[in-house]
């Protein structure tokens, strides 16, 4: 199954000044296939450790000697040799407390030797590490669900990928074409991203089957609560794990969770989900200007599923209501469709953040669904799960901070509109104009590239 990954690590391979490699996620995204994949690609022979398997390297790691560790890897049984020919993975990293510092030893005694690490719970490693950072001495990949295109290339539909890999806005879609896309796209609302749900849709085209491996990943989920967890109460934990897929795109009221548990309370499960990167805020920016993080008010948040997949499983959502995309929730499916793809684009920038904007006022409010800084600008970016939807929000945005681009993401087919009207901001009337680029969700992975190649009519 073909990542966009693997492209990435192909540049990374061939760097002069190569660093160790860690590649961060949550469970059951394809990290430790991944590299698989690519060792067998470039005909790379692979030495992979299970640390959580081994955790008696520990001592070995501690020596900080990669020379030592490295005689010890070999010496397992079915290992290959490890030198500048061979790919050496450590998977589960977090498994043993000293692995992850020796990785800065790799990089300053053995530089030659292709170093990748990975581990399904890193983050909460990496939050309470007491040990020196090898800051400077490794590099990251973050990494998330199979996005779009990468489904329609699993499923191998060649000329559906081609038409989304190839478009610009100088180039028609075919009313035919728009409407196969349209149908691909209700279906990876219910199998999502995850590779292994993607993996058996793809041999088997079974939503049923589908279902039920969605089921088992989540148990994977829920059975790793009492490994970060400590003491608190599971069952609110699963019970908060619910109300996040139930409300996705809403801003987070404490207290709709649970009338029974104080907000800190709350707050507290809800960052160690984030951490086990099962869901990820997208938190309210002022948008002043670039960056838009620095105008970020941490405490006003919405939050999305990993995956849209999944979060329609917690939901309850019958393979069988596939057939009629009006059983679908809409509304959230395309907020969390694209809340995950941006956030695919924002890990491939390293820095995976995402921001909307609020206002909130006694007599109207206004939101903004996405506010994201391409090409060195501050874009807008409105969701509409169908072909209709009003501009009020988007229009209140750019009247109050002066963009001069906005991009819609709904149904239709792609186009672009020279907007001019009046909106009433700050107590007096004012005329906006600014462009207006409407795609179908489907290309939502194609904004970058829009953006750059756009110029204004």
């Amino acid at each position: 199954m073909y990542r966009n990954q693997l492209e990435y690590l192909k540049k990374w391979l061939q760097k002069e000044n190569r660093k160790p490699l860690v590649i961060r996620g949550a469970r059951q995204v394809g990290k430790s296939t991944l590299v698989r994949l690519f060792a067998a690609d470039r005909g790379l022979p692979l030495a992979e450790l299970n640390l959580d398997r081994h955790s008696e390297l520990d001592g070995i790691f501690a020596t900080k000697d990669p020379q030592l560790i490295i005689s010890e890897i070999e010496a397992l049984s079915r290992m290959p040799r490890v030198s500048d020919q061979t790919l050496l993975f450590l998977d589960e990293i977090q498994g043993t407390e000293h692995a992850f510092p020796a990785l800065r030893y790799f990089y300053e005694d053995c530089p030659s030797i292709p170093v990748i690490a990975a581990g399904s719970l890193l983050e909460f490693l990496l939050k309470d590490h007491k040990f020196a950072m090898p800051v400077g001495r490794i590099e990251y990949l973050h990494m998330g669900p199979l996005v779009f295109s990468e489904y329609l290339s699993a499923l191998d539909e060649t000329r559906l990928l081609s038409e989304v890999k190839e478009f610009k806005l100088t180039k028609k879609i075919s009313a035919t074409v728009h409407s196969r896309l349209l149908a691909e796209l209700k279906s990876f609302f219910f199998v999502g991203g995850m590779p292994e749900a993607v993996k058996n849709f793809s041999e088997k085209r079974s939503y049923q089957d589908v279902a039920e491996v969605q089921r088992n990943l989540l148990d994977t989920y829920r059975d790793d609560f009492p490994k970060y967890a400590g003491s608190r109460s599971l069952p609110r934990m699963n019970q908060v794990f619910r109300h996040v897929a139930k409300n996705i795109g809403r801003k987070v009221k404490y207290s709709a969770f649970s009338t029974d548990d104080q907000s800190s309370t709350i707050k507290k499960d809800l960052e160690l989900l984030c951490l086990a990167r099962i869901v990820f805020k997208v938190t309210h920016s002022r948008c002043n200007g670039l960056p838009v993080g620095a105008d970020a008010v941490d405490n006003i948040y919405k939050l999305m599923f990993l995956d849209v997949g999944l979060m329609n499983s917690v939901l309850g959502l019958d393979w069988s209501a596939v057939a009629d995309f009006e059983m679908v929730n809409q509304g959230s499916n395309a907020e969390q469709f694209v809340g995950q793809h941006l956030m695919d684009l924002a890990m491939q920038k390293g820095n995976p953040e995402l921001f909307y904007w609020l206002r909130e006022g006694k007599d109207s409010n206004a939101e903004v669904d996405f506010v994201c800084n391409f090409q060195g600008k501050v874009v807008p970016i409105e969701v509409k799960s169908g072909a209709s939807g009003t501009l009020k929000s988007l229009n209140q945005f750019v009247a109050e901070k002066d963009v001069s681009l906005a991009v819609r993401l709904d149904t239709n087919l792609p186009s672009v509109q020279r907007i001019t009207t009046t909106v009433r901001s700050k107590g007096e009337t004012k005329e906006i104009n600014y462009d207006l680029i409407s795609l179908p969700l489907y290309l939502v992975e194609k904004i970058p590239e829009i953006i750059q190649d756009f110029r204004p009519q």
